[in-house]
């Protein structure tokens, strides 16, 4: 892999997690209408709308039935139980608890990346994770979180996503690699898989929980992380893992909670403090080191 690849697929990684930066905020409000698999349901059926017709009409080959299995089943962990759980945890939880708890996310991508890939793990990447966690305590502010057992169920769910997160992550990049796909594809199926659990919790939940009153707020955020989180941001996403090591591109979901801070103080009117600034420079500092010290790789042109 080329200097340009890692670069470019640490832009992908970058642009996916700075679009996520507000989605626990449009989530707490589409939650406040919509129960959490119906959500998810629709966001992922608006993301198919898009990719599905998108991947046909640049004339992919279909995969074979055990690849099709595989690309369900890591659809199924990342955007069914990761994002599920994610979405049930946000509603039983905060917005803040929820960008701090799946702020970890990055340091399960390291584990199962030496688990599933036989990533080397260098003092670099080691450093660049703690360098860029410190970065996240300084932006988020731990105090700022609500731990308490009102919300403990929320946060164990929280949880749940972050670790799940990481293994689709890299599972994504192990499925790439081992059958050449296009992260297009992977994407693909991978919405389908999540649809597949999706789906059929949304009916059981609906049947104790009905719909809400939806408004133009509601529709809005949707859309928003139909087509916007899902269709564009995940197949960044998925294409960064494509061409970046995973313990390299799992820095640029750090991203995420510097981006939210940024977005409440544009539209929310918050401060630009001096922590922010700090907590910035750090993550960026971490995401430079691990990018000196990436190794060139073989990797899924994208």
């Amino acid at each position: 892999m080329s200097g340009s690849g890692i670069w470019r697929g640490t832009i992908y990684g970058i642009t996916a997690a700075t679009i996520w930066g507000g989605m626990y905020v449009v989530s707490d409000v589409t939650l406040l209408a919509l129960p959490p698999f119906t959500l998810l349901s629709l966001r992922i059926l608006l993301g198919l709308t898009v990719l599905f017709p998108l991947d046909r009409a640049k004339g992919q080959p279909v995969p074979d039935g055990r690849t099709k299995l595989a690309l369900l089943g890591v659809g199924a962990v990342g955007l069914g139980i990761s994002l599920g759980a994610q979405f049930v945890g946000t509603d039983l939880s905060t917005a803040v608890n929820g960008a701090l708890v799946t702020s970890a996310s990055p340091a399960f991508v390291v584990l199962f990346a030496l688990i599933l890939l036989r990533e080397k793990l260098t003092l670099a990447r080691l450093a660049s994770v703690a360098l860029a966690s410190a970065g996240v305590l300084v932006i988020l502010d731990p105090a700022a979180a609500e731990f308490g057992s009102e919300t403990f169920l929320g946060d164990v769910f929280l949880a749940i996503a972050a670790v799940t997160w990481g293994l689709y992550s890299v599972l994504v990049r192990r499925v790439t690699m081992r059958h050449s796909l296009p992260a297009l594809t992977v994407t693909v199926y991978a919405l389908f898989g999540g649809l597949l659990l999706s789906l059929p919790a949304s009916l059981i939940e609906l049947s104790q929980q009905p719909i809400g009153q939806v408004d133009a707020s509601i529709v809005l955020g949707v859309l928003y992380l139909g087509l916007v989180s899902t269709a564009f941001a995940l197949l960044l996403w998925n294409r960064a893992f494509a061409l970046v090591p995973a313990t390299v591109a799992s820095l640029c979901f750090f991203a995420q909670p510097l981006s939210g801070a940024f977005l409440a103080a544009l539209f929310l009117g918050q401060e630009l403090t001096l922590t922010l600034w700090v907590g910035g420079g750090l993550i960026a500092a971490a995401v430079l080191l691990s990018l000196a010290r990436a190794p060139v790789a073989a990797s899924v042109s994208q």
